[in-house]
Order: structure tokens, then C-alpha cells, then sequence
């Protein structure tokens, strides 16, 4: 849950600061672009350093970041100055998130109640309602605060997270080893994709619903993190009983849909669809893609992926920027475009793609050849 408050709370933010602190739209993409920019150096930290950037000590030191750079963004209003911190705060989100999911895959059975993800909605709709509800008068310095506070509150949940390892006790030697790096390489190309799009929508989506729908740009937010919750549970369920590379164009396909929406229709019910398809779907994508990614037999997989998928996240804003002078529905097209080529090269995966990569979890750790290695 501190991940989705810390990560995800400049969206709906952002608005506030574009009527209250002189942000300008392209600014505001500036200053996301630096938190994606921050997860991408972090997560490639844990991959090139993976004692030094996955140890409890270095999660905790993140988890405190996060609160700290939230703390600081309404102390001041130099440009320069909230691109440092917003990049920091990726740095840090990378590496909670690095080993939360390095934790998940290693914990019999974790994965497939789909919990930990789950969380980081409940933490993106605790964001939402910062805003909505806020009894501060919609104060974009009081809102960064009280994401502070409560980002501080939510880390005692993560404070005494395990790092992945796991007992050589637990290894099975007679476990086959995949050799399917083809195969990690679409699901790669699929990820960055999905990274590249859904960013857009991520970053954008509030702001593009304060031109479209401006009653419900913040609720809409809420119902984001709301939907992720059972959304999470219930991908997670099917998973145990359907193929991974089967259900990730399915999730793909209809975040592209989703991202799409606002700019289809004004509609509320276009809005508030749009907001439960993209909740729905953007941390299911991720939970979907780490265990056949270390299914796959490549080592240190989530940080691999973490990176394409931060790569992404880098492009996405700067892909669009020149587009935010006509609004923000031509940045959600191409967003929703590009989902659809993830889901594309998704489905490329399904068809092809040895069943043993995805085959649903079983209830004891994976075998220390396909797992993440510290």
C-alpha cells in the first residue's frame, strides 16, 4: 500500500498543482517522467547490485524515501527541484517493489492470492481520496503532506518484508530448467510495450478527465485503486486455472480498450468504465508477468523486466508531450494504441509459447534456476 500512495499520488495531484502552483501540462509531464526515470535507474540498480539494492536495510532506506520526498514536494515550487525529488521517489519505489515481488515468487502460494498487488491499489485509491475528500480546501501542499503522513503510516506494514532469499532447503534438483529465452525476449518486447502505454493513461488519465468529465476526474481516480483490489484477487484465482500467456493478452486487450474510453465518448459512464478497466487491468499485468518470466529460467527476471517496463515508462510522457498543446485525448489514443501492440505480441506469447512457462503456480517455491538470485 505505501508503494501505490508514494508512487502513484502525483496523478491526482498534478491538476491541483496545475491551477494552484503554476504548473504547466508540459511541466507536469516533466516532473513524471522523472519518478519513471527513478524506476528505471532503481530497478537496474537491483539488477547490477542485486546485495546491495535487495537487502532489508536498503528497502527500509526506501520506504522512508518515500514518505520524505512526498513530505518535501510542497516546500518549494522550483521545477528543478520537484524533478529531483519525483526522481528519488522512483529510485525508491523500484527497489520496493524489486523485492516485494522477489518475496512473492519465493512464498508458496502468495502469488496466486494476488495480495501484495492488490495493496498497491488499495494504496492508488488512499491517493485518490486524498483528493476527493480532503478536509484541507484542496490544497495541493496540504495534499502532499497528508500522502506523507499516511505513506509513513502504511510503511509499518512493509517494514519487516523478506528480501526473496530462499533456504537451499527448498530446492529440487529434478525440476526441468526451460530454455526458452526466445520466448522471455517477446514477453520483454510485450512488458515495455505495456510500460510505454499504460504510463500515458497513468499519468494523464485525471487530468484528461477534468477537460471530459470534470465532475468525476477524481472519483474516477479512486475507482482506479479500487478496482484493482478484486480485480487482483480475481485474475489472481484464474491463473490457477488457466495459462498465464492466455490470460495476458485478455488483460492487455482490454486496458487498451479502457485507455481509449474518455476519448471516445464524454460520458460519465465513459469515464467511470474507463477508470474500472484501467484499475483492473494495469497491476494485474505485472502479476501476471513476473511468475512466467521467472517460469522462463532467466535469472533475476522481475529486475529485467522492471527495467523494460521503467524504459517505458521513461518514453511514454516525452512520446506525448508535443500532443498535450491539442489536449489530452490524442495522448490517450496513442497510449491505447500502443497497449494494443503489447497485447499483439502478447498474443504471439499465448499461441506460441511452451506451456511449461505458464503453467499455474504450484504451491511450493520455484526451483532456484527459474527464481530471482540474490
Amino acid at each position: 500500500m505505501s508503494l501505490g500512495m508514494g508512487r502513484f499520488v502525483y496523478t491526482p495531484i498534478m491538476p491541483l498543482m496545475q491551477d494552484q502552483a503554476g504548473l504547466t501540462a508540459q511541466a507536469g509531464a516533466l516532473v513524471a517522467t522523472a519518478n519513471y526515470l527513478g524506476y528505471f535507474l532503481g530497478a537496474l540498480l537491483t539488477m547490477l547490485a542485486p546485495r546491495t539494492f535487495r537487502t532489508r536495510t536498503m528497502l527500509r532506506a526506501c520506504l522512508v524515501a518515500l514518505v520524505v520526498t512526498s513530505a518535501c514536494m510542497p516546500l518549494t515550487r522550483a521545477l528543478g527541484v520537484w524533478f529531483l525529488l519525483r526522481g528519488l521517489s522512483g529510485v525508491a519505489s523500484a527497489v520496493v517493489f524489486v523485492i516485494a515481488v522477489n518475496s512473492v515468487l519465493t512464498t508458496p502460494g502468495a502469488i496466486e492470492e494476488g495480495g501484495t498487488f492488490a495493496g498497491a491499489g488499495a494504496g492508488i485509491a488512499l491517493s485518490g481520496l486524498l483528493v476527493v475528500w480532503a478536509p484541507f480546501g484542496h490544497a495541493w501542499t496540504a495534499a502532499w503532506w497528508s500522502s506523507a503522513a499516511l505513506t509513513a503510516v502504511l510503511t509499518a506494514g512493509a517494514w519487516s518484508l523478506g528480501t526473496g532469499a530462499m533456504p537451499a532447503a527448498n530446492a529440487r534438483p529434478g525440476t526441468p530448467q526451460p530454455r526458452s529465452g526466445r520466448w522471455f525476449v517477446a514477453l520483454l518486447v510485450s512488458y515495455f510495450l505495456e510500460g510505454l502505454g499504460y504510463i500515458i493513461a497513468g499519468t494523464f488519465l485525471v487530468a484528461a478527465l477534468k477537460q471530459s468529465a470534470p465532475g468525476l476526474a477524481d472519483t474516477a481516480w479512486v475507482l482506479v485503486g479500487l478496482a484493482a483490489i478484486p480485480a487482483c484477487v480475481l485474475w489472481a484465482g484464474l491463473s490457477r486455472r488457466r495459462p498465464r500467456q492466455v490470460l495476458l493478452p485478455v488483460v492487455l486487450a482490454l486496458q487498451a480498450v479502457g485507455v481509449a474510453l474518455p476519448v471516445l465518448s464524454s460520458s460519465g459512464a465513459a469515464a467511470l468504465v474507463s477508470a474500472a478497466l484501467f484499475g483492473g487491468t494495469f497491476l494485474a499485468v505485472g502479476m501476471i508477468v513476473m511468475p512466467i518470466g521467472a517460469r522462463l529460467g532467466v535469472q533475476r527476471s522481475v529486475a529485467v523486466l522492471t527495467v523494460a517496463y521503467g524504459l517505458g515508462q521513461i518514453l511514454g510522457p516525452l512520446l506525448v508531450t508535443p500532443l498535450l498543446d491539442q489536449g489530452y485525448g490524442p495522448a490517450l489514443l496513442v497510449g491505447s494504441v500502443i497497449v494494443a501492440g503489447a497485447t499483439a505480441v502478447a498474443a504471439l506469447l499465448g499461441v506460441r509459447c511452451p506451456r511449461f512457462a505458464t503453467a499455474p503456480a504450484e504451491s511450493t517455491p520455484v526451483h532456484p534456476a527459474v527464481r530471482e538470485t540474490v
